[in-house]
Formats: structure tokens, C-alpha cells, sequence
């Protein structure tokens, strides 16, 4: 308990052991246990209560540990303790971070913990117990707002305890809090999982048979199918099968019928909750208002769950005639519904309500994001249904769109009810094989024609009237999903409708962002509730109005580009067409001005359409448009969904390809303008991760995947690339340096990922390629595509090349010394890495003027990692080029102030000499060269220096004598014997171990430049293994799974070899250590600890800490008021925060300073870690000083200086009276001749060296200890 009153790791850690001998001690052979266990969870929340969260972790780990392999007997307090201190502790996200030697991706140890113990715990629980544990336990995940990550990992780890009847209804509606209350702002991946994880749980431990299906249901419409329960997934399935298996275990309803005893609880329950959904109650008034979505999506989840326990079971039984008699009983109450809406006028509203949101969330829920329709019979047969009655809701459709029947604010909840069912029935009727097509067609049609005719009736423009402006508003819509249906499946051929052509013509003539006028009358006519309920205020539907306008107006751009508006004249002139597209760009800044930010994506695609016809002509009104639209975008947050679609819009148009040419061609403002643009998407990415991937990816496509729309703009978008080449060349050094916590997210999204399709969230939730690497790894493959025959991108990669190297060298210039995995290092390892992917493409005359900058480089003070790349660069080139050779030798005749110790890279070239001669025909003169350049080198006075030239020495000796060289005879003996030394030293120091560690390295010993020349080598295996921080490592999976650029099939350098892969990380660097030293960790127990005093712990707990001070020094044996420092004179916080901790911990009774901020300065409070707290602190300024000292000498104070004079006493001969007062001087300056005259006496300390003076903080505590030893020694005489 003492030594958890510290927070320094080092003090605490070895104690940790002890603890665990404790337990063997404290249960006897009878499993009770000797001592109350309250004793030892006490310790431990002490330890979960630590401000250092990694003894925290420790101590949670090792509670952890402790309970499943002691498998300690049960206490009541065990299971308050962990719904108590355990769980609060485990509410810290940070405690889940991977340990040091795990993989990105692999489960922290604390997640797989924590599903041993709770396994563990509940098996040793008595029965009676568990149920009361784990509801508790699921509460407490209620009872505060927890983060993502400890949530998901506490919802795996009660997902993996084994099955049991532990839950009941209270634990159902428990665990739906958990969903609904504590998740709702987590990230869309962790919430998905940990839904899926529920679930899991909720099947586990569910006792069937105190559950009935109705509180099963509920619960299932807390999840949310866009993330975790949806159909075609794993879970669906499990979720099928413990359906299935507990059929008849449920606890039956009132509701259900008794007489179906041969049908299952399920489909009895189904086809209950069925024929009660679609009853109405009669009412003498209709209701206005639409009902709640909730009851809907609850009986189509269930129709459509019960359906695949049908399908299930069929195949169980191997039915080969397979009827789907259940799934027809669910189908057939709302059949009848809708095969009446066509003909029957008097169907209560709230009836046809209820019909078609059940029948769109049952087209909904039905939909498969992997299988193909033909292979789901289910989806088939209730197409198959619904195709039926397609004529009658289409029929409905119609008269309630086109008549007045939608006259109210309300009504337009249903309007966009009837759309979405157009758009799924259309859709259902494509997919049938144009069954419907005549009447679709008539359809269509008729909805065209009569919404035109509504929209050009003119009311009463000063007194409009509610059911006229919401008729306009439900005809717009109806419009736009026509458009949309039209763009969306040419499969259906509409367009060739003689309606089209009218309705392009409507398009094309309306004025664009025509509101309507709010009726005044709209309050009295329609209730306040009516408007809060439908959650549309006018300003919402007017903008929805105005939205709706430019979906038409892009359908119409899009679609028909080449349809040009006529002028009044019937002449078709190219003024008016410009005059015409200018209008409708200045309309287009106007409604970003106008519309809500989720309303403003149909108005960039139509600007995508009009800014590159208008950049020559009306330069200026575009950058407005780039402007506004940036202003847009940049003030959304990257939660919001609607960012990221706007997002893309904003890309597509300002990044497409004519406008970007059109730009570049006249170098003007518009090509500023997007270069800046590019520079504020670069800086913003570092904020939002995942908005330079969206950039990137379109760029990259339609620069080298151009579609017929962009090969018509322009002869070669890829010219694009070297016009805008800086966006390329920041993709390739991209990436952010994260906190923590941002890191742990990252880790915890990887862990999810690499579960796969077991977690149904990975499958649900849209690949959003949000991940930094991929910005890279866009990168690289758009490089890897290009074709160094092709004019256009050999110069598109020189020009990179060059910019990547001046970078480089920019970088190493702003910092000439940078720590391992520094944002310098991580710059410069990616462009490395980038150099080494374009360099086979790159032919000789370029290089030949770009080797030096090359070499150059190797000059420089390079980290490891980059080491490596740079010497694996120069062999290849010198590989592929033997004719460089000669500025290669050129590289060992520089001064040795130049190359020091960046030979180094040079040597390591050499070692891999026989890579370089593969491609020389004279090996002979060569290898000469190469002998004589790299002897000289065996004999330099640095011994890493030494240790690379003999590692180089003898790979080219051996080459040397597997040619019989007779020229290298006469030097065999020496070179032999050399080398035979360095084999066999027998010193006891390092040189031997350094000689081993260095043939050893995977550099010299496994790694082969050619046959190693991969993107797994470059991106991952040699980031690894030069010991680069894993945030760096870009695994193969992640050039795979990023699809959006898709390398040929043909490309064959992907992964590395086999031999390389396996090797662990161990970068080569000299060590000077002793051999004796053995790593703390490994020790398991420990004859002494550390023990820091605790000057507090005999304290009553009501002591006033006022009176600790006066306690402390009384235990020294001293008074209050005997030893006072004065530090008036000095004036470096540092020093005065260090005299401060000193004279705390001797119990001086007051430290004197010049001036009492300095205690308010970090650096003092850095190194006195609060002792200012503890101590007396007395403010007298220097000038103040001979007043004070003539004062404390009338108090009987002997004033001693500290400080070397002609007649200062030596420190070990001095005798300290009782009540002393030491003056310390200045750092610079010592004490001035005025304040010596005023001393009683100086004393200096004795010195062995050569500098005169010891820093002031070490002089002065010297002289406190000695005065503290003498009073101490004092003291014990006295006894």
C-alpha cells in the first residue's frame, strides 16, 4: 500500500509480484478464505485509481490474470468490486492499446482478458447468481457515457461467454439501453460491431423461455441494419438459427392464437402481428398524420426472419417442391390491402399508410448486398407477390400524385412515402422482364403531364393557398423521380416516351430557385401540431422545392448535353447559349446561398457540367463558384454524412478533367485558384481523415481511366497529371503523425476489418477507403500503371523524380540532426520509398543527371531506414547501368570531414557487389577497382567504419577468388590473415559480438536486391524490420483491398520472399554494453524494492496539513525557524526549483527568493514537484537584502555565505550553528562585495577538478545536507 501511494512505474512494478503470493496464503485446502478478500481489493483499487494509467493497466491485467488462473473461491464483494472499481477502470479507452510486440490489427491483450475472465467468473458463480451479476454488470454500461473502444471490447467479451440461461426481459431491455443510449456517437464501424456483439450476447444467455417473441422483436429494432443486423450476413443467419432452434421455447403471448399446434410459435406469431399491423381502428375523423415507421420496420424484419427459418428448414429436410406455405399466409393480409388500393376510393387512410411502409420496408429489408437475386428464393417469391398488385399501387399512386388529395404540410410525408415506392416497384418490374412496361409506361406518362400542368397553373400570387403551393411542391417531386428513374435504368427505354420530350422542354424553360410563397392562412388551417409533427417547416420545403429544381435541371445537362435551348427568335446562336449558361451558373452561386448544406449536391453536378464550358469565357464568375462551393464544404464537420457526398460533388467539379485543362492552358487565376485549392484539401486531410483519398482517387482515374464524357474534352487528360503534379507528389509523402488516441482508433478499425465477414459491420457498413495509407497506396498504383514508353508519363515521372529529390533535400536542410520516426524521418522514408517504385521505369540519359543528387544524398545523416532504401536504389541503378561505376568511385575520394561516417552507405553498396557485376562483361578491372577502394577503408580509425569495409572486404575477396585473379595473389596472404583475425577474436569485449551482429543483419546476410524488389519488401517487410514505427507499415492486403485504381493481372512483383518475411525486426547499431546486464522484466521476483518516504503516512487523517511542516521538522529534532536559505540572488527558475524540492526534503524553515512568480513558472514547478506547497516561501528582493540579513542577526542567525574568498572556511571543517541562515550568490556573479561585508562568515566547498565552480543548486544542497547531518548527529548524542 505504501508503494502504491507513488505513480513512478519503475517503484511500483516489482511489488506487483508479491501480490500474487498473497492469494496462496490467503485461501485454505477448503477453498474459504483465512482473511476477508476485502484486503486485496483494496490494493487493487488503489492500483485502478492511479493518475498513471499504465500501473492502471497493470493492475487490471494482473486482477485479470489472478482470478482465472487462482480460481479463487466466490465472494459477494468480488462481484461488487468488479460492477465497481473493475468497471470503472476498464471505462478508459487508452488501457486497450496493443502491447509493444503485437501486429496492428491483432486483439489488445486487455480484449482477450477480459473474455477469459468473465468466462472464467461466470462458470465459478453459483447459478442462482449469474443473472443478478450480469444484469448489473450490462447496467453499468448504461450508467455513464463510455467511448467506442471500451465498449466494444466489454460487448466481445460478454459474447464469448458460454451459452446460458442467465437473462430474462429486464436483461433484454438492458442491453437495448446499452444500443440506444451509449453508442449513438461512436464511430460507424465500432458501434456496428459492438451491435453485432449484443446480439451475440442476447442469444447466448437469453432464457427462451421467459422471453416471448414480441420482446424478442423489440429488441432486434435497436439494430440498426445499414451497420450490424442485415440480412445476408453471418449474424442474420445465426440469428435464423437460434430462431429455429427455439421455436416452441418462447413464452407465449396472449395475442397468439392456440388452435395452430401444428404450425411453429414463430410463423403463428408472425401471421398474429401481420392481421394486427394492418387493423384499423374506426374512427369518425381520418387522422392527418402519418404513423410511426417503428411498427412497420419491426413486421417486415420479423416477416422477413421468419421466412428464412422457412427456407432453413426446407433445406434441413430437403424438400425439393419447396411451396413456402408460411411466407404466403405473412404476404396474404397485406396483399389484400394492396390489390383494393387501385379500385376502392374509401380505404381509410391510416390503412394504406400502414400497407405501403410495410411493403417498402419489406422490399428493404429483403434486398441482399451479396447474392444474386436468382439464387434468393425469398426475395423472388415476394417479388413475384408484389408484382401482383403493382398495377393497383400504381394506380393509387397516380390519383393520390396528380389529384388535390395531397393538400396539407402532412401530406408530403406521403408524398415522399409514394415516390420511394415507385422507385422500388420500377425497379421490381425491370428486374421481372418488362412485364409491367405498357402500364409503366402509361404510368409515367400520365404522372408527367399532369404534374407539368400543375406546376404552369398560376394561382393567386398574393394570397396563395396552402393546398396549391403543396400540390407544386409533391408535382416538382414527382418530376424529379422520373428524372431520376430514367437516368438511373435506360434498361427501361423511357426516353423514348413522346413525353420526354416535353419534359425536357419544361426543364429547360422553368425559372431556376423559385420559391413559394408561405400562405398566410397556413397557421389556421393546419394545426402547430400538424407542422412540428411532419418535421418540415416552410423553409424546409421550399428548399426541398428549389432542390428538386436542380435534380431536374442536372437530369437535363446530363443527359442531353447536346439540347440547346432556343432562343425567342427560333434561331439557335452560340451568344444566347453562353448568355443562357452563364444565367444558370449565376443561379447556381445564388441557391448555395440559398439551400441548406444537405440540399446542395444536385447544384454541383450541374456546375460539374457548366464551369468547364464557361472557365474561357467567364473566368471570374467560375472562381466565385470554386470559392463559394469551397465554402461549403469546409463548413461541414467530416461526422456529418452529408460531408462526405458533398465532398465528392465538390471534387468532381472543380477536380474535372476540362477544367483543369482549360485552366492550365492559360495559367491564369482559375489555375491558382485550384492549386490552392489542392494545398487547402492537403491541409485539411490532416484534420479529416479521408478527404485527400476522395481527391486522389478521382484524379487518378480520370487521368489515366478517362471516361467517352472526358476523352471528348480533351486529347489526353493525363497532361493533367504533370500540370498538377504537386497533388501527386504530396499523396507520396502524405500522412499524419497521430495522438494516441487517435492511434488506438486506427488499431481498434484494423482489429475490426480483420475479423472479416464473422463481424457482420464489416460487411454492412460501406468501404469507405478513409484510411490514410490509402492516399499512398493510390499513389503508388497510379505510378505502378504508368508506361515509361509513353511520352507523356516518362515526363510526368521525371519531373516527379526531381521534385521528390528537392524535397528531400529541403527537409534535410530544416533539420540536419532528426529523431527515429520524426516527421522528417517518416517525409523522407516515403519519398525513398516512391523513388524505389519509379526507378525501373526511368531510362539512362535521365539519371545520368540525376545519380549525383542520388549519391549526394548518401552524404547525408541518415536514419536507418533510409539508409537501406538509398543503398538499394544505387544498386539497382549500377545494376542496371554499370556505366555509372565511375561517379560511384568517385564517392570514396571525398575529405574525410565530408564522409565521416556516411561511408558507411557506400561500403553497403559494395557488399552487394555481386548484384552489380551481373550485367559486366570485364569483371576483372572491376573487381580491382573495388578491391583497392574498399581496403583502404579496413585500416580508418572508426570502428563501425571498419566493421562495413571488412563486411565488404570479404563478399569481394570471395568474388575476387572464384575468378582466380592472378593479379590479387601477391595481396592473399594479407587480405587472408586479415580476415581470418577479424573471424576468430577472442577479446572479451564487444568487437567480436558487433563483428557477428553485423554479418548477421538482414541486410547482409537474407536480403537480395532483385529478387526482393516488391511492394510487400518496400511498404512493409523493410519498414519493419529497420525497426520504423508501425504506423509506417502498409500491408499487401491494403494494395489489394483498395479496388478504386486495380493493378493488371500481369503485374507480378507483390509479395516478398519467404526468407525475408520470417525474419524478426532487429536493426544493426554498434553496442558497447557489458554482457552481465540482464533486462528488468525478466525478473520474476525481487530480494529488495525500491520504498519512497511517505512523510504523511503516521498521520491522523483529520491532521491539518498546515501543520505537517511544523510535525516533519519536529520529528528531525529541530524547531520551526533553524536553517534559511536565501536565494534572493539567483534567477533561473531551474535552480530555484530544484533548492525548493532540496530544502523540502531537509526541512529548512524557509526558502527566500527574489520574487514569488517564479513559482508560477513551469520550469520551477517541473523540478519541485510541488515542494512550494510544503515549504515557506519569504519574497525579499535584492535590494532588500542588507535589511534582511541585519534583521535575522538581531534574531540570533548566523549569516553564512556561500562562496570562495581569501578567507572562506572549508565546508568539512565548518561547524553549523544551530540557527544558520546561507546566502547563495548568483549564477554568474556569486555574492557582491557589498553583502560579503555583511557575512558572519563564507564557506566553500573543496574541489579535485579543473572548473572553478559548481552549479549553485548543487552548492547549496551540499550545504544543507551537511547542515542537516550535524544536526541529526547532534540529536542522537543528545539521546
Amino acid at each position: 500500500m505504501e508503494a502504491l501511494e507513488g505513480n513512478q512505474i519503475h517503484v511500483i512494478k516489482p511489488v506487483l509480484p508479491k501480490l500474487n503470493s498473497l492469494y496462496e496464503y490467503a485461501v485454505s485446502e477448503k477453498d474459504c478464505w483465512l482473511f476477508h478478500p476485502s484486503w486485496h481489493m483494496c490494493i487493487y483499487k488503489r492500483m485502478f485509481e492511479n493518475e498513471n494509467k499504465t500501473l492502471t493497466k497493470k493492475g487490471v491485467i494482473q486482477f485479470l490474470d489472478l482470478y482465472e488462473t487462482k480460481h479463487l473461491p466466490n465472494s459477494p464483494g468480488f462481484s461488487e468490486f468488479i460492477i465497481g472499481p473493475l468497471m470503472d477502470a476498464l471505462s478508459e479507452s487508452s488501457l486497450y492499446g496493443r502491447s509493444p510486440g503485437q501486429l496492428i490489427g491483432a486483439c489488445p491483450p486487455l480484449g482477450m482478458k477480459l473474455q477469459k475472465f468473465l468466462s472464467t467468473y461466470l462458470t465459478l458463480l453459483p447459478e442462482e447468481e449469474k443473472s443478478s451479476f450480469l444484469l448489473k454488470f450490462i447496467q453499468k454500461m448504461t450508467s455513464r457515457h463510455w467511448c467506442a473502444v471500451p465498449i466494444l471490447f466489454l460487448s466481445m467479451a460478454l459474447a464469448c461467454i458460454p451459452s446460458c440461461k442467465a437473462l430474462g426481459t429486464e436483461g433484454l431491455h438492458v442491453l437495448r439501453d446499452v444500443l440506444q443510449c451509449t453508442m449513438i456517437t461512436h464511430q460507424i464501424l465500432l458501434r456496428g460491431a459492438a451491435q453485432c456483439f449484443l446480439l451475440q450476447t442476447a442469444m447466448h444467455l437469453t432464457d427462451v423461455e421467459t422471453v416471448s417473441l414480441l420482446e424478442i422483436s423489440s429488441f432486434l429494432m435497436s439494430l440498426r441494419p445499414e451497420e450490424s443486423l442485415s440480412r445476408g450476413t453471418v449474424l442474420w443467419m445465426e440469428v435464423c438459427n437460434w430462431l429455429c432452434t427455439h421455436d416452441r421455447c418462447f413464452k407465449k403471448t396472449i395475442n397468439c392464437h392456440v388452435e395452430h399446434q401444428e404450425r411453429s410459435s414463430l410463423s403463428v406469431y408472425v401471421c398474429t402481428l401481420v392481421e394486427d399491423y394492418l387493423k384499423t381502428p374506426a374512427s369518425k375523423r381520418e387522422n392527418c398524420f402519418m404513423p410511426d415507421w417503428f411498427e412497420a420496420k419491426l413486421v417486415a424484419t420479423m416477416i422477413v426472419l421468419a421466412a428464412d427459418v422457412e427456407e432453413m428448414k426446407n433445406k434441413y429436410s430437403e424438400k425439393r417442391n419447396i411451396e413456402r406455405v408460411e411466407l404466403k399466409a405473412f404476404l396474404h393480409p397485406l396483399l389484400a390491402v394492396l390489390l383494393k388500393l387501385g379500385t376502392n376510393a374509401y380505404i381509410p387512410t391510416l390503412k394504406t399508410d400502414k400497407s405501403l411502409q410495410l411493403l417498402l420496408k419489406l422490399l428493404q429489408t429483403c434486398s441482399l448486398k451479396q447474392a444474386t437475386p436468382q439464387d434468393d428464393g425469398v426475395l423472388n417469391f415476394v417479388s413475384n407477390s408484389i408484382l401482383t398488385a403493382a398495377e393497383s399501387i400504381l394506380k393509387f399512386v397516380l390519383r393520390r400524385l396528380t389529384t388535390s388529395e395531397l393538400n396539407t404540410v402532412s401530406d408530403l410525408d406521403r408524398c415522399n412515402l409514394y415516390l420511394a415506392l415507385l422507385s422500388e416497384l420500377v425497379n421490381l418490374c425491370s428486374k421481372a422482364g418488362w412485364k409491367k412496361g405498357p402500364f409503366v409506361c402509361s404510368f409515367v406518362s400520365s404522372l408527367i403531364n399532369a404534374s407539368i400542368q400543375n406546376l404552369q397553373e398560376t394561382g393567386n400570387e398574393q394570397e396563395p393557398k396552402v393546398g396549391e403551393q403543396i400540390q407544386k411542391v409533391v408535382s416538382m417531386a414527382s418530376i424529379t423521380m422520373i428524372c431520376k428513374i430514367i437516368d438511373q435504368k435506360p434498361e427501361l427505354q423511357l426516353e423514348s416516351l413522346h413525353v420526354v420530350e416535353t419534359l425536357k422542354s419544361f426543364i429547360s424553360s422553368f425559372q431556376l430557385n423559385q420559391v413559394l410563397k408561405k400562405p398566410s392562412c397556413i397557421e389556421e388551417t393546419n394545426s402547430l401540431f400538424e407542422e412540428s409533427t411532419s418535421a418540415q417547416g416552410w423553409g424546409k420545403i421550399v428548399a426541398s422545392y428549389v432542390h428538386d429544381q436542380w435534380v431536374c435541371l442536372c437530369f437535363n445537362l446530363n443527359k442531353y448535353n447536346t439540347f440547346i435551348p432556343l432562343s425567342n427568335d427560333g434561331t439557335q446562336e452560340l451568344s444566347s447559349t453562353i448568355q443562357r449558361q452563364i444565367r444558370m451558373l449565376q443561379s447556381a452561386l445564388e441557391a448555395l446561398t440559398l439551400l441548406p448544406s444537405d440540399q446542395v449536391l444536385p447544384v454541383f453536378h450541374c456546375m460539374k457540367v457548366l464551369v468547364p464550358k464557361l472557365l474561357g469565357s467567364s473566368e471570374s464568375l467560375c472562381i466565385n463558384a470554386f470559392d463559394l462551393a469551397w465554402k461549403v464544404v469546409s463548413s461541414l464537420s467530416n461526422t456529418q454524412l452529408i460531408f462526405w457526398s458533398n465532398l465528392k460533388g465538390f471534387v468532381q467539379f472543380v477536380f474535372d478533367t476540362e477544367v483543369l485543362a482549360v485552366a492550365a492552358s492559360s495559367k491564369g487565376r482559375a489555375y491558382s485558384k485550384i492549386k490552392e485549392i489542392i494545398l487547402k484539401l492537403v491541409e485539411m486531410s490532416t484534420a479529416r481523415t479521408g478527404v485527400f483519398n476522395t481527391v486522389l482517387s478521382y484524379c487518378c482515374q480520370s487521368w489515366l481511366f478517362p471516361t467517352s464524357d472526358h476523352t471528348s474534352a480533351l486529347e489526353n487528360p493525363f497532361s493533367n497529371a504533370g500540370n498538377y503534379s504537386e497533388l501527386i507528389t504530396e499523396a507520396c509523402v502524405f500522412g499524419t503523425i497521430f495522438r494516441r488516441d487517435q492511434r488506438l482508433i486506427q488499431d481498434v478499425h484494423t482489429f475490426v476489418e480483420n475479423l472479416g465477414d464473422e463481424c457482420a459491420a464489416n460487411v454492412v457498413t460501406e468501404s469507405t477507403n478513409r484510411d490514410d495509407h490509402y492516399v499512398r497506396v493510390c499513389a503508388i498504383k497510379f505510378l505502378c500503371l504508368l508506361d515509361g514508353s509513353n511520352t507523356l508519363h516518362k515526363m510526368f515521372m521525371e519531373d516527379l523524380v526531381t521534385k521528390l529529390l528537392d524535397k528531400d533535400e529541403l527537409v534535410s536542410k530544416s533539420r540536419t540532426r532528426y529523431y527515429v520516426n520524426s516527421l522528417q524521418h517518416r517525409i523522407k522514408n516515403r519519398l525513398w520509398q516512391t523513388l524505389l517504385v519509379i526507378f525501373p521505369k526511368l531510362d539512362q540519359n535521365f539519371l545520368a543527371g540525376t545519380l549525383d543528387k542520388i549519391f549526394q544524398t548518401g552524404f547525408g545523416n541518415n536514419q536507418a531506414s533510409i539508409k537501406y532504401l538509398i543503398e538499394w536504389i544505387i544498386i539497382l541503378i549500377l545494376h542496371r547501368y554499370p556505366q555509372f561505376l565511375g561517379k560511384f568511385w568517385n564517392c570514396f575520394c571525398y575529405g574525410e570531414d565530408k564522409l565521416k561516417t556516411s561511408i558507411c552507405t557506400f561500403l553497403s553498396v559494395l557488399s552487394h557487389f555481386d548484384i552489380i557485376l551481373e550485367n559486366i562483361s570485364e569483371q576483372k578491372p572491376v573487381l580491382k577497382k573495388a578491391l583497392l577502394v574498399v581496403l583502404q577503408w579496413c585500416f580508418n580509425h572508426n570502428f563501425s567504419v571498419r566493421l562495413y569495409a571488412l563486411v565488404a572486404l570479404k563478399k569481394i575477396w570471395g568474388m575476387c577468388k572464384a575468378l582466380c585473379v592472378e593479379e590479387f595473389e601477391v595481396l592473399t596472404p594479407v587480405i587472408e590473415s586479415s580476415l581470418h583475425q577479424v573471424e576468430n577474436m577472442h577479446c572479451a569485449g564487444n568487437a567480436r559480438k558487433n563483428w557477428q551482429r553485423i554479418q548477421d543483419h538482414f541486410f547482409f546476410a537474407t536480403f537480395h536486391p532483385l529478387k526482393d524488389y516488391s511492394l510487400e519488401t518496400i511498404f512493409y517487410t523493410l519498414p519493419r524490420l529497420s525497426e520504423l514505427i508501425e504506423d509506417e507499415w502498409i500491408p499487401l492486403c491494403k494494395f489489394t483491398r483498395y479496388t478504386d485504381i486495380s493493378l493488371p493481372a500481369a503485374f507480378h512483383w507483390f509479395h516478398s520472399r519467404t526468407e525475408l518475411l520470417n525474419l524478426k525486426s532487429s536493426d544493426w547499431s554498434q553496442q558497447d554494453m557489458g554482457s552481465g546486464l540482464v533486462a528488468m522484466d525478466n525478473q520474476s521476483e525481487w530480494t529488495d524494492v525500491q520504498k519512497k518516504i511517505i512523510p504523511w503516512k503516521d498521520s491522523s487523517a483529520d491532521l491539518d496539513l498546515d501543520l505537517v511542516f511544523q510535525d516533519r521538522a519536529a520529528k528531525l529534532g529541530k524547531s520551526n525557524s533553524r536553517l534559511i536559505v536565501v536565494a534572493s540572488l539567483i534567477d533561473k527558475p531551474t535552480n530555484l526549483g530544484g533548492l525548493c524540492r532540496t530544502s523540502e526534503i531537509f526541512g529548512a524553515s524557509a526558502l527566500v527568493v527574489g520574487s514569488l512568480h517564479y513559482i508560477n513558472d513551469k520550469q520551477f514547478q517541473y523540478l519541485s514537484v510541488s515542494a512550494e506547497q510544503w515549504l515557506p516561501l519569504v519574497e525579499v528582493k535584492p535590494s532588500q537584502l542588507v535589511d534582511y540579513l541585519q534583521q535575522k542577526k538581531t534574531e540570533g542567525y548566523t549569516i553564512i555565505g556561500v562562496e570562495q574568498t581569501a578567507k572562506s572556511s572549508d565546508l568539512t571543517d565548518y561547524c553549523f550553528p544551530e540557527k544558520s541562515l546561507l546566502l547563495l550568490g548568483n549564477e554568474h556573479e556569486g555574492i557582491p562585495a557589498n553583502l560579503i561585508q555583511h557575512l558572519d562568515v563564507c564557506v566553500e566547498i573543496p574541489q579535485q577538478g579543473i572548473i572553478r565552480s559548481l552549479n549553485v543548486h548543487v552548492s547549496g544542497a551540499l550545504l544543507i545536507w551537511e547542515y542537516t547531518r550535524q544536526q541529526l548527529i547532534k540529536q542522537n548524542q543528545l539521546k
